[in-house]
């Protein structure tokens, strides 16, 4: 009988030290909570550091130099299509420039050499070269954009002003230059 009781008391002694090892409910709790106050203060302190810091849009000039007039030949020039977006059209006596954004949805045209015009792979808009629409959902013909001659005789083109055809600004000296 002896032997009985001090096996039962080994192992309430073992069961002690068991609970003991174990982390209660108050004290899980307690680390939760603490765990989330912390991880706010963090949030909250660099949300804090972010609103110091500026939202820049690191955007290409919307005014650059597009080289001399001796620079282009009659027709179209591609030369601009990524970097600027534009196309450079040099007529007999007048040079202009036309955003290369499709007036339906504002995908960027293709100049087909094979068509002669200018094509929306998107929805297959149609410009003549010239910019006026002739198939496609386009609703109006190409912009152009201010175009000049910066005091060293280098175009200037300015994407910021742009002219409509359908508003009759096309005959706006600042929408060609004459060569």
């Amino acid at each position: 009988m002896q032997k009985y009781i001090t096996n039962n008391t080994d192992n309430k002694e073992e069961d002690k030290k068991q609970i003991s090892k174990k982390i209660s409910r108050r004290k899980f709790l307690k680390i939760i909570a603490w765990g989330s106050f912390w991880s706010a203060v963090v949030t909250m302190f660099g949300g804090t550091l972010r609103f110091f810091y500026p939202n820049v849009t690191y955007e290409q000039a919307s005014v650059f130099k597009a080289g001399y007039p001796n620079d282009y030949y009659k027709g179209i020039s591609t030369k601009w299509v990524d970097s600027q977006k534009i196309f450079i059209v040099k007529e007999e006596k007048i040079i202009y420039a036309l955003l290369a954004v499709c007036t339906h949805l504002g995908c960027i045209l293709e100049w087909s050499k094979l068509d002669t015009a200018f094509k929306c792979n998107c929805h297959g808009s149609g410009f003549y070269s010239s910019g006026i629409n002739f198939e496609g959902p386009a609703p109006r013909a190409l912009s152009r954009v201010k175009i000049s001659f910066d005091i060293d005789g280098q175009i200037l083109i300015d994407k910021n002003k742009l002219f409509v055809y359908e508003k009759g600004e096309w005959i706006n000296p600042d929408s060609f230059i004459n060569i």
